[in-house]
């Protein structure tokens, strides 16, 4: 009885609340692509678990603290220019916020949320409703930043903001894409990263480096360049729907895909057949069928096995 008794503090301490590990299995501080994919599946079932409001605000949360990223990659750059590395050494800030606060980025969600769509445990439509619950929230924040940032004369370079702006609106449609895409490889690698760091440190420094990337490499974020427009719009004559059309369609495609082929369907197909046994509810439903999948329910079927209780005093003195 001692042994089983072991076993199931071990494994109280070992897992989640969810089911999804809590160290390697392995190695205790190291994560197996296995157990990370477990993380993030588990993830993706509790954003599918969250209200439509809580996604919104979350979005909206979201989409200010990109406007933090924007006032600040505006100021330095207005400083010290397009040639010097200091303009974007506070580029990652904003990014910071929603990571390490749990805000929503539509970004993001091109991986826990897909994971989850992927395995058959939730549908495509639930998917949809999931991307433009926190896509709107993002827009709706970073519009409203962007309102506030100019309309307030926060801008100590507001030259600074027309110039990135435009820098953007001038840039052809392909490759926007394509440096689009990159930028969601990155966003959603850091997802995956963060889902195996074992400590805020080292979630710092991924979220730091790897967003410092995006702005070094003039690669593109789909609510940064959202509130690169708005800003432009109010501050010249630029249209507002031809931006949309010519600026942030192509980078909200080059996101999406980038995140969701390059990141979470390459660590689908890279993970085994038993990446999700080790969790998966024996009492769930099946997967959903093809039909339930492309067109079904928003719901999707929860996968991750009931909580591990410890052990009682009780159960000790009926075990003695």
């Amino acid at each position: 009885m001692a042994d089983e008794t072991e076993e199931r503090i071990r494994t109280l301490l070992e897992r989640s609340e969810s089911g999804a590990p809590a160290v390697g299995a392995t190695v205790r501080d190291r994560f197996a692509t296995n157990e990370i994919y477990q993380r993030v599946v588990a993830y993706g079932d509790y954003e599918f678990s969250t209200g439509p409001r809580e996604l919104v605000f979350s979005g909206i949360a979201g989409g200010l603290a990109i406007a933090i990223t924007f006032l600040l990659y505006v100021e330095l750059y207005g400083q010290f220019g397009p040639e010097s590395i200091v303009s974007y050494l506070l580029y990652p800030l904003g990014f910071m916020y929603i990571i390490l606060g749990g805000y929503q980025l539509y970004t993001e969600n091109t991986l826990p949320p897909v994971a989850l769509v992927l395995e058959r445990l939730a549908s495509i439509p639930s998917l949809l409703g999931v991307f433009g619950l926190v896509l709107f929230g993002n827009l709706a924040g970073a519009g409203l930043g962007a309102v506030m940032l100019y309309y307030g004369d926060v801008f100590t370079h507001p030259e600074a903001a027309i110039v990135i702006g435009e820098a953007g609106m001038e840039t052809a449609w392909h490759a926007l894409f394509f440096k689009a895409v990159f930028a969601g490889l990155i966003v959603a690698g850091v997802v995956w990263m963060d889902f195996a760091a074992g400590d805020t440190i080292s979630r710092l420094v991924i979220i730091y480096l790897a967003f410092l990337a995006i702005p070094v490499a003039g690669l593109y974020h789909v609510v940064v360049s959202a509130t690169e427009l708005m800003v432009l719009v109010m501050a010249t004559d630029a249209s507002l729907l031809t931006g949309i059309y010519g600026f942030v369609l192509p980078v909200l495609l080059g996101n999406t895909l980038g995140g969701i082929l390059l990141v979470t369907v390459v660590n689908f197909f890279q993970t085994t057949e038993r990446r999700l046994d080790a969790i998966r509810n024996p009492d769930c439903e099946d997967p959903l069928t093809a039909s339930e999948w492309l067109f079904g329910r928003f719901v999707g079927r929860g996968y991750v096995e009931p909580f591990v209780e410890a052990p009682s005093d009780d159960d000790d003195d009926r075990s003695a």
